[in-house]
């Protein structure tokens, strides 16, 4: 059985969901911190590795990882998380079980037409709930 990936767009899922979005107009690192944290759990519940993708600011795309950890990569400055996603989808979409979660629609077509599947804000949250009463 080939492993699980959830491929979060950090930035579209910050700004669907309100509580995050009043967090990040006020500490947009503690939005991002948030939404991690929520994703690390998810991990720890249920195994399926996570990455999550946000917008970046630097020169070069930067990766944050701990072997045991949610992996988080940063897009350079003149790219877009939209564009890292639709690279990792397209690379490993065929080896491993992947999902994306993303409010954006036509990220949602370029990653299904690599083989991923697609949820929205609201299914993540879902997806969260889930796996934290089980």
């Amino acid at each position: 059985m080939p492993a699980r990936y959830l491929i979060v767009d950090g930035h579209s899922i910050i700004f669907a969901w309100p509580k995050l979005r009043d967090l990040h107009a006020r500490r947009p690192y503690l939005a991002r911190e948030a939404l991690i944290k929520e994703l690390r759990h998810y991990q720890d519940w249920t195994g399926v590795h996570v990455a999550v993708v946000f917008d970046g600011q630097g020169d070069r795309v930067s990766e944050v990882s701990d072997p045991h950890d949610v992996q988080i990569f940063y897009a350079r400055r003149d790219q877009s998380a939209d564009a890292i996603i639709e690279r990792l989808a397209s690379k490993y979409g065929s080896r491993f079980e992947i999902t994306v979660a993303t409010s954006d629609f036509l990220e949602m077509e370029t990653v299904n037409a690599s083989g991923a599947a697609c949820i929205s804000p609201d299914g993540l949250r879902k997806l969260l709930r889930a796996a934290e009463k089980s």
